[in-house]
């Protein structure tokens, strides 16, 4: 198994971005991870206004995956998620969707235990641990890692968790797959700008599926298959995840294009991944139970 340290991370996804190991379609990687805010918060005194902005979402990588040429999909498989035993949770004023209500800002530390967040004495909350950012470099330039997009990123996906396969675009050579920001819980959503954001390792197993036009990014699980989309207004993310949907099944499912929006409009269901991005992310989920 190959091992990538916290160390060796990026803030931006981009292909001028050095790789940090070489690998093969099939190999296991393990990423340490930093949390969100790469550790800065200590105690519950600290709030935003003492972040230092510019370090903000490390993706650890990016990782070099030989054989991956333009227009493959890359596929990584979440074999686990291990979590740190301490998460922050933040919100406050200009933040999120109360950023205007709340009129000052407030952190919490939060104990993790068996499975368990110690929100507070009388509120335990199991944990659904996921990763926020995951992604790819785009064809050119550079995307913060805060942002989402269609070569994946800061999709805040609560779907992309253990026994999960992403799918995302390749745009360059290698693809160069980086991720980080680990939660240990999030609800859709998250309308406070943060998860219970932790530092932790992920556990993937990368491979290809060599010139395949898939509506990317997708997520698979069991269940579900999964199309997703980000744009800065809510409504047209909600377009595009639908009509991404519509596509699998119509060019890759032989579903006709009628058939298709009846049968999203009867069982899949459209969810809200995250709505405080610079993107908002929406997720389209059908019952892989129904497909030929």
């Amino acid at each position: 198994m190959h091992k990538i340290s916290r160390d060796t991370f990026v803030y931006a996804m981009s292909p001028d971005n050095k790789p940090a190991i070489y690998v093969e379609p099939g190999d296991q990687i393990e990423f340490e991870t930093w949390d969100a805010l790469q550790g800065q918060i200590k105690s519950a005194d600290q709030g935003f206004d003492e972040l230092d902005w510019s370090c903000i979402n490390p993706a650890t990588g990016p990782v070099f995956i030989n054989g991956a040429e333009p227009g493959d999909v890359l596929t990584v498989k979440i074999e686990s998620i291990d979590v740190e035993d301490t998460g922050v949770v933040l919100c406050g004023k200009g933040m999120g969707v109360m950023g205007d209500f709340l009129s000052d800002t407030r952190t919490k530390i939060v104990n993790i235990e068996d499975s368990i967040a110690h929100f507070s004495d009388n509120i335990k909350l199991p944990l659904n641990k996921m990763i926020g950012v995951i992604g790819v470099a785009p064809e050119s330039g550079e995307i913060p890692c805060g942002v989402p997009d269609v070569h994946g990123g800061n999709m805040d996906c609560k779907e992309v968790r253990e026994g999960a396969t992403i799918m995302l675009p390749v745009y360059v050579p290698g693809a160069l797959l980086a991720l980080g920001d680990l939660h240990a819980v999030m609800a859709d959503g998250e309308i406070g700008v943060s998860g219970l954001e932790v530092s932790g390792t992920v556990r993937v197993t990368v491979d290809l599926i060599k010139q395949k036009a898939y509506p990317l990014p997708m997520i698979e699980n069991d269940e579900y298959i999964m199309t997703l989309a980000s744009d800065e207004d809510l409504d047209k993310a909600s377009d595009m995840a639908v009509a991404n949907m519509v596509k699998y099944l119509t060019e890759f499912e032989s579903v006709n294009e009628f058939d298709a929006v009846m049968l999203i409009s009867l069982i899949a269901d459209v969810r809200i991944c995250q709505v405080v991005d610079p993107k908002k992310t929406v997720r389209v989920e059908f019952p892989k139970k129904y497909l030929c």
